[in-house]
């Protein structure tokens, strides 16, 4: 069979026509996916990032420490050097969390010179990069970040906010989100992870170098006239060393659960992108739980009596239930719905607090590992005794506000319950434990240098935001390896809040009575009864010493009468010439030398009997940077025996014994023991 074409004259026209406009779809650097049903083929997915069944681009799924990428298909290719360029791109986003104010790191669009970031880690890095490369040169990555977690370490400026990444994760310019009315020019602030969907634009052009970056929470509303952030940048094949760049999303999540969607995306090079069409994107999806009632029309035709039983069984079962799982709920509770759980959530989260699920126990009660049933977090519970309800109000309150503590080195806490003569208090849950388990069980291996050196910058790095970057000032007041806690990745987190007091900047916190552990208190404490940054950093200075000696703070003679201060024995090393020798003998000299001696003299530092000779937690971390020396010290300017001053200043009445229970040393116990 043959098949005969005729060409009309006016077909060949049209057809030349539409050859022409095929050559120009094909070759033009522009797109736009109004939802990503079929768009599979025209993107390249990896980590967990995935098109749902109605078309959203998923990015994460919804559980913890995951990343995932999606990269248009393909490069975008760049003019010759000193040809002018310019693109524009929008796109839609949402970020949803089960819990509102708990969410994973955010994401970045990404502009790249390889669409393959498999290197990069899925916690802290938001997917882009890992400890080894980030900030490197030889990255040649930029990133517009939509960032929900505040990280010292990057010099985050709040944990709600917009940033330009250039190679790393310092932004080189950031603001809070939000938007600039068009009516008034007053600026709106609009929290990134509501769950909500929002549009952002980036555009760039060559001739001055600049990327603006605008947001808006209310889609189909027209873009604000004043972008969030207007930024100088390098984007060119000088910068990427390439004539082309990639461009797409990354995510990661770290500890939390989070899912980040891109509903819709337009990109266009040398012109503006095509608006989206709102009509087409796909819908989020609905936290909600439906009940069928079906069961209960099967059972109404059932005779009234075995009905009757029924109902008189299950009232029997709610009575009971009721009884199981009653606990506390005052009318002022009511305002920390989303912090408050109730007593049945965590004992169905326990197993009914199992000896099984039991973690460990100390001054404060027990902690149980749990896992919530309606979104299977891993959580820690621990049930505290409080018999007296005197003050729980402001307690509960402090606890509220400690929970919207958001930092990747602090140990997140979720929320509590009350029920009858305890408190029950929920955290992430830390699948490493603590680390006085890895210094002084020898049922598990050393840790190496390496790794105690990260530990203790993260502590360092929570210090800080604690101290001076939140909003409030947080005094932790219980600085101690049992009370760092480390997460899959070894990364040393704060944690137990028990201890802590909050407190306006600027204000003078008092306190009746002296609070800590013997070996990390300050001898200030005992004197003027105040916690301080300053009493923080002497116990972060005993721990510091700790973590790279191996050795607790204190050590004790058999009759269990105090010997000898750790800080004390480390001082003399150095006095005689020996201070590598006061390392953790389990390294085996495995640790450069001038790192270790470095970490050494900060916890003398640190520990400090004088509170104004000790450095600021931000000192602290631009010593541990190496953006600034240590003082140039020497054993005579430290020449002190803290064990003396203790017992000479302040100390001279009271006994320090070991018997001093590990979470409060009041003033009595102090001179008594128990």
């Amino acid at each position: 069979m043959r098949i005969l074409f005729i060409f009309h004259p006016y077909m060949r026209t049209s057809l030349f026509l539409f050859f022409l406009l095929f050559l120009k779809v094909s070759c033009d650097n522009g797109f736009v996916f109004n939802g990503f049903g079929a768009a599979a083929k025209n993107l390249r997915l990896d980590g967990v990032s995935s098109i749902t069944p109605t078309g959203l681009l998923q990015l994460t799924s919804g559980t913890s420490n995951v990343m995932g990428h999606s990269f248009r298909r393909g490069p975008l290719r760049l003019p010759p050097p000193g040809e002018p360029f310019s693109f524009s791109t929008t796109f839609v986003f949402a970020i949803a969390s089960p819990n509102s104010d708990i969410s994973g790191h955010g994401i970045a669009l990404v502009m790249s010179p390889t669409d393959d970031l498999s290197a990069a880690i899925s916690s802290q890095f938001l997917g882009l990069f890992n400890r080894e490369n980030n900030g490197n040169s030889s990255n040649r990555i930029i990133a517009v970040e939509i960032d929900t977690i505040m990280n010292s370490e990057f010099h985050d400026i709040d944990y709600n906010h917009v940033g330009v990444d250039v190679n790393g994760l310092t932004s080189v310019d950031s603001h809070t989100a939000g938007y600039y009315d068009g009516s008034t020019g007053s600026f709106k602030n609009t929290t990134l992870a509501s769950g909500q969907a929002m549009q952002m634009w980036v555009e760039f052009s060559s001739e001055d170098s600049k990327l603006n970056v605008t947001l808006s929470p209310i889609l189909g509303t027209p873009k604000p006239s004043r972008p969030l952030l207007s930024t100088t940048v390098n984007i060119s094949r000088e910068f990427f060393g390439k004539n082309y760049m990639y461009i797409g999303f990354s995510s990661a999540t770290g500890p939390w659960l989070t899912s980040h969607y891109i509903l819709g995306w337009s990109f266009m090079m040398d012109g503006e992108a095509e608006p989206l069409d709102y009509t087409k994107l796909p819908p989020l999806p609905r936290f909600t739980s439906r009940r069928s009632w079906k069961a209960l029309a099967t059972w109404l035709p059932v005779a009234s009596c075995a009905l009757l039983l029924l109902v008189v069984a299950a009232v029997a079962v709610v009575v009971r239930r009721r009884i199981k799982y009653a606990e506390i709920l005052d009318d002022w509770e009511h305002e920390y719905g989303p912090h408050r759980f109730s007593y049945k959530q965590l004992f169905r989260a326990t197993r009914g607090f199992k000896d099984k699920t039991l973690l460990g126990s100390g001054g404060f009660g027990r902690v149980y590992r749990g896992v919530l049933p309606t979104s299977n977090i891993q959580v820690a519970v621990k049930r505290v005794s409080h018999e007296s309800r005197q003050g729980m109000k402001e307690f509960v309150a402090e606890i509220v506000s400690i929970g919207r503590l958001r930092h990747r080195n602090i140990v997140q806490l979720l929320g509590y319950c009350r029920r009858k003569g305890e408190l029950l208090l929920v955290y992430d849950f830390m699948p490493n434990g603590s680390l006085d388990k890895f210094l002084h069980d020898q049922s598990k291996a050393s840790l190496d240098w390496a790794q105690r050196v990260r530990i203790i910058r993260g502590v360092a790095s929570g210090l800080l935001y604690l101290h001076q970057d939140w909003e409030k000032t947080v005094i932790h007041r219980d600085i101690k390896p049992s009370n760092v806690l480390l997460d899959s990745e070894m990364n040393g987190r704060l944690g137990d809040f028990g201890l802590a007091r909050l407190y306006d900047h600027g204000t003078d916190p008092q306190t009746t009575h002296i609070v800590g552990t013997m070996g990390y208190i300050a001898p200030e404490l005992a004197k003027t009864g105040r916690s301080t940054t300053a009493t923080d950093v002497f116990s972060f200075g005993a721990f510091v010493l700790e973590v790279a000696c191996g050795k607790k703070p204190v050590e004790h003679e058999s009759r269990g009468r105090q010997q000898l201060l750790l800080v004390d024995w480390v001082l003399d090393h150095w006095r005689r010439g020996s201070l590598l020798a006061a390392g953790d003998p389990r390294l085996r000299d495995e640790y450069p030398a001038a790192e270790m001696e470095m970490v050494l003299k900060l916890g003398l530092l640190c520990s400090h009997p004088m509170p104004e000779t000790r450095p600021s937690m931000r000192q602290v971390m631009q010593f541990l940077d190496g953006d600034a020396p240590l003082p140039d010290l020497s054993p005579a300017d430290m020449g002190y025996s803290v064990l003396s001053f203790l017992q000479s200043e302040w100390f001279d009445h009271f006994v320090v014994s070991e018997s001093v229970p590990s979470h409060v040393a009041s003033m009595s116990s102090l001179s008594g023991g128990r």
